[in-house]
Formats: structure tokens, sequence, C-alpha cells
């Protein structure tokens, strides 16, 4: 049972993580500060595999008219994705995706959107770069290297991913420990190195909870692993990036007719625990519950 007494262990352990400053930086034309705000960002899914159908968008119309609504709603940055990351999805070429996005990323960024591009093609992330898209979201590091020299060259910003495999679609099971923390460090540790030496600095750091692996098919096992997630992100600040955290569905405990509600309650946890950015289908429910938690005078 999660309870203040589970909170307490984590703090007993690593209360002296707490506080650990993480600066803020500029992309596009906005000034992201993650001392004094916590930012969400929104979601369109382009693909009709994708497990959350209120956010899939099947014309290009109807994704730039969710757009604006996630931006209406409180969303600092949109996210755009082509291909879903569940492992039975049609996996779509450099092509189709670069077919697919465009007609929604050039639009919302001519209305001043922050757009982020979720893929693992170099090839896909320097095209949307060219459209105006200013945040990769980098769902895989095989061709990392490739995508930080493309960061570099249009001043973008790249969400680093914790994925045990080559990209997102090619994940097995993920390596469980007690703490899952110092491999979380050790790993973005790396990648940062890599990033800086090609000149990339404007990076977040995201746990890669909507990834599906296969040891996690237990609900117990997973909710525990995602509470855990959340609960401990303030460790992660000692890197000195934002920490971004995707929110999850939980089906087992949200059934059909709830299933809708379960990203405000990961979005409680996910604050508590000093998560910076979090992306999320349900911006309006969320930010409510963002504003409901920045009232606290404690």
């Amino acid at each position: 049972m999660l309870n203040l007494a589970a909170v307490k262990r984590v703090l007993e352990a690593h209360g002296a993580a707490l506080g650990a400053k993480v600066p803020g930086f500029k992309v596009g034309n906005v000034d992201l500060d993650f001392e004094r705000e916590r930012h969400l960002v929104g979601v369109i899914n382009l693909s009709t595999d994708s497990w959350y159908k209120e956010s899939v968008c099947r014309t290009p119309e109807e994704a730039v008219n969710r757009g604006h609504q996630l931006l209406r709603e409180g969303a600092r940055i949109i996210d755009i994705g082509a291909e879903s990351t569940l492992p039975d999805a049609d996996r779509k070429s450099v092509e189709q995706q670069i077919d697919a996005l465009l007609p929604v990323v050039e639009p919302l960024v001519e209305a001043g959107a922050l757009v982020s591009v979720e893929s693992y093609h170099p090839e896909v992330l320097e095209r949307t770069a060219r459209a105006g898209a200013q945040i990769f979201n980098l769902t895989g590091m095989r061709e990392a290297d490739a995508v930080f020299d493309v960061a570099a060259r249009y001043e973008a910003a790249v969400i680093l991913c914790y994925v045990e495999g080559a990209t997102v679609r090619d994940v097995s099971e993920l390596t469980l420990e007690a703490d899952m923390v110092p491999r979380l460090l050790a790993y973005f540790r790396e990648l940062l190195a890599r990033a800086e030496a090609k000149n990339v600095t404007k990076c977040f750091v995201d746990p890669g909870l909507g990834f599906y692996y296969k040891n996690l098919t237990d609900s117990a096992r997973r909710v525990t692993y995602q509470m855990d997630t959340f609960l401990h992100a303030f460790r992660m600040a000692e890197l000195q990036k934002p920490v971004f955290n995707i929110l999850p569905h939980a089906p087992e405990a949200f059934k059909a007719d709830r299933r809708r509600e379960a990203e405000s309650f990961f979005a409680v946890l996910a604050l508590l625990g000093g998560t910076h950015v979090i992306r999320t289908h349900e911006v309006d429910r969320v930010r409510r519950v963002l504003d409901a938690m920045g009232m606290y005078r404690g």
C-alpha cells in the first residue's frame, strides 16, 4: 500500500538529494524554467494503432485542431508521433512518418506552438526540424549520435529516453533492480556526455515509463515500478537536467469506464516526486491537478 510510511522510507534513505537545482534553458523562443514551474506536454498520435484513442487524430486537420485545444488547456509543448510504441503496431517508414508529420508540425509551429516530434529516425527528426520542430523525443539510441548532430545544427532540445533495446520497438525485458536510480543515472550520464560532445546541452531525461517490456505484464509489479519511478524522480536532479515523465494508465485499477482518470492520479505522484515535465493525454485534467497542488501554502 502506498502511504506516508512508504514516502518516509524514501526520504529517510535519499532525502539529502532534495533541493538539487535544475537550470532552465531556452527552446525556440520559449524560456523554460524548471525551478518555479512544472510544464505539461500534450500528445497527438497520428497512428491509429495507438492505445489512447482520445489522442489519435486521423487527418491533419483533426491533429491541428487538437493541438490548438491542448494549448488552450495549458500544454506548454505539443508532442507528435507518427508510429505507435505498441509491440504489435505497424512500423512506419521514414517517408510515411515525414508525410504524416509535416502537415501537422508546420501549421502548429506557425501558430507559435513549441513542437516536439517523437521518433528514433534522424531523417524524420531533421525534416521536421526544418519545418520548425524544436524538440526531439528520442525513443531509441541506435542512431543517437546522428540525432545529436541534427539537434546541434537546429539548436533543438532532446528528450533522452531510457530504453533497453535499440529502439522502443525493439525492447524485450526490463532489467529490474530494487533501486533503479543508479542504473538510470549511469545511463543518462553516458548519453549526456555524448550529447555534450556534439554541442547539445538542452536535454531532458525520461525514465521511459511508456514502453512495453514483456516482464512488466504483472499489474502489481508494473504499477509498483511506475510509482517508485515517480517518487524517486527528485534523485535524478543531480544530473542538472529536467526530469520528463509520461503518465501511465493502470487499466487493472482504472477500468474501462474510468480509465481516463488514471493520469490524474499518477500526476499527483509525479509532482510530489519532483518531475519537471509531464507528458499527458489528459492536459485539462492534469492542469487542474497541478493548479490544485500549487495552492498549498505549508
